[in-house]
């Protein structure tokens, strides 16, 4: 009897013991997990709650939520291809102006300089010179390299490096441009990415009609100032053109409506920074500002030519060449000309949001409709609902109240995911929902280990305390070993990934993390609130 006594004794001993690593869950920590589902239910209810009274702006309620991709929402699908040989043109057409005032400072005589394949040739006529106009060129702009020929020609090119990086800083350049352009007209969540060398993909959710935007993206909106010649004697330049200067049309299509300006640019939209449309007498105007470099070269070029006519020039056509009455000392003018309201409206915003470093063409673009996004929607929620119902069942089948705990947190693991979301404003796109339903299945593979060494553990003699504990410690580390490995797989297609991708990368991830907090900590916590009330003597898997 003593040693029946002392035996139940030390297993009661054993089972406080055990007790103690499984069941003691401080309240604070308890508290925490239901905090966080609630916060979760709070933040995702945004994604159900009616338009009408999100809008109304209550403070209490969540305003973000989950954008929908191009596949659900419908929406327009552009690619361009950014012409980044006239990125190098322009660099050199540049370089030539420049390289002739040099030249002409230091006294050597010449022939040239004139743009030839992308090259700048220039004829020393005095073979003594050639040393020192290398010299004088040799640092004229980067990456510019200099090949000398027999009779004392200088070929100026820009090496291979310098062009590719010339090429890239194009590209990028071009993408930020097209984003600030697409903000200004209140596209949400569009989806700009280059691809390939020379080519810019555009993605516009909800926008059915894109004339607008595709006529914004594509123009170059490139701004510049220069000195109208002397006379503006269209039809004498026209039989024999002035050295340094060319022919512009006017930004109106009137027959005759073109000008003879100074190729040398006086000024460029790069010191603008504000620009405006507004009516002036009936007539819809640009008004602009520039930046004090901008303005201090505004004014001194207006004082200097007083009385003369002064060419504002948009993409290689005038849009007003007006007479300078008087200098202009503010930093501040006024753009006008035959436009429409819209038009001024649309050539204020090109100028705040800058121009491109090169013209683009428009090679594909194709429309999304509505309908077919809300077919890809009610697809992807049957078959996450199918999927849930279908593990959830399997679940409760194999695992019995153990399985409803567990249905119960994949139930707010699908929650959490799309409190995430909506908390991030992430775009979902149809690959997002593949993530969402892998992740459904994926979600219970921790409680089915755990679930499993519990049983094992229970039917090797240990008490239901012991099973529990020894089934949650001899399973984390295989938990955490499979999750880390797929997060670091869906991080790496994160990275490397495009927006399809990417968007199956983000749902996969948030998925594995709140698959974790679901499993190893919420239906632990219920698992725990049951031993503790009903402290059962055997467990039924």
């Amino acid at each position: 009897m003593k040693k029946l006594k002392l035996i139940k004794k030390l297993v009661k001993k054993q089972e406080r013991k055990e007790s103690k690593n499984m069941i003691n869950i401080s309240k604070s920590k308890a508290y925490f997990i239901i905090a966080l589902c609630l916060i979760g239910f709070y933040l995702a209810s945004a994604n159900v709650l009616p338009d009408s009274l999100l809008n109304k702006n209550f403070k209490l309620l969540p305003s973000k939520t989950i954008n929908l991709g191009l596949d659900l929402r419908g929406g327009s699908h552009l690619l361009f291809e950014v012409d980044t040989d006239e990125v190098i043109s322009e660099r050199l057409d540049s370089l030539v102006d420049t390289i002739r005032l040099d030249l002409r400072k230091a006294d050597i005589e010449r022939l040239g300089p004139k743009v030839v394949n992308n090259t700048i040739e220039i004829r020393i006529t005095n073979f003594k010179d050639i040393a020192k106009a290398k010299e004088l060129m040799q640092n004229v702009d980067q990456g510019i390299q200099i090949t000398e020929e027999k009779d004392g020609k200088l070929i100026l090119s820009y090496s291979d490096v310098a062009v590719k990086e010339f090429k890239t800083g194009a590209i990028e350049r071009s993408i930020e441009t097209i984003r600030r352009r697409i903000d200004e007209t209140g596209t949400k969540e569009p989806t700009i990415q280059k691809q390939g060398d020379d080519r810019i993909l555009i993605q516009l959710p909800g926008v059915d009609d894109p004339s607008r935007v595709k006529s914004l993206i594509g123009k170059t909106a490139k701004l510049t100032f220069h000195m109208v010649h002397p006379g503006n004697d269209v039809e004498g330049a026209k039989k024999k053109l002035p050295v340094g200067t060319r022919i512009l049309p006017g930004y109106s299509e009137e027959e005759g409506n073109e000008y003879v300006i100074k190729k040398r640019v006086r000024l460029s939209g790069e010191n603008l920074i504000h620009a405006s449309s507004s009516l002036q007498q009936g007539r819809s105007i640009v008004t602009f500002k520039f930046d004090k470099k901008g303005a201090r070269k505004f004014g001194a070029i207006t004082k200097e030519n007083v009385g003369k006519p002064f060419a504002i020039v948009l993409d290689g056509k005038v849009i007003s060449a007006p007479t300078i009455n008087e200098p202009i000392l503010g930093g501040s003018g006024i753009i006008s000309g035959s436009f429409t309201m819209q038009e001024a409206t649309d050539l204020a915003l090109l100028l705040r949001a800058g121009a491109l470093p090169a013209p683009m063409k428009i090679l594909e673009e194709r429309s999304v409709g509505p309908s077919l996004g809300a077919d890809s929607i009610r697809a992807g929620k049957i078959a996450s609902l199918i999927g849930l119902v279908a593990v959830m069942f399997f679940m409760i089948a194999i695992y019995r109240r153990f399985g409803i705990y567990s249905s119960v947190g994949l139930l707010i693991n699908v929650v959490l995911i799309f409190a995430l979301l909506s908390l991030f404003q992430a775009t979902l796109t149809l690959p997002g929902i593949a993530g969402i339903v892998l992740t459904i299945g994926m979600a219970v593979d921790a409680n089915v280990l755990v679930f499993e060494r519990i049983k094992e553990e229970f039917k090797n003699g240990r008490t239901v305390l012991g099973s529990v504990d020894s089934g949650y410690k001899q399973a984390l580390s295989t938990i955490v070993d499979a999750n880390v490995t797929t997060l670091i797989a869906a991080l790496f297609l994160f990275a490397v990934g495009t927006g399809p991708i990417k968007g199956f990368a983000v749902t996969l991830s948030i998925g594995i993390l709140t698959s974790m907090f679901t499993s190893l900590m919420l239906v632990r916590l219920m698992i725990v609130g049951w031993l503790r009330s009903k402290k059962p003597t055997e467990i039924k898997i």
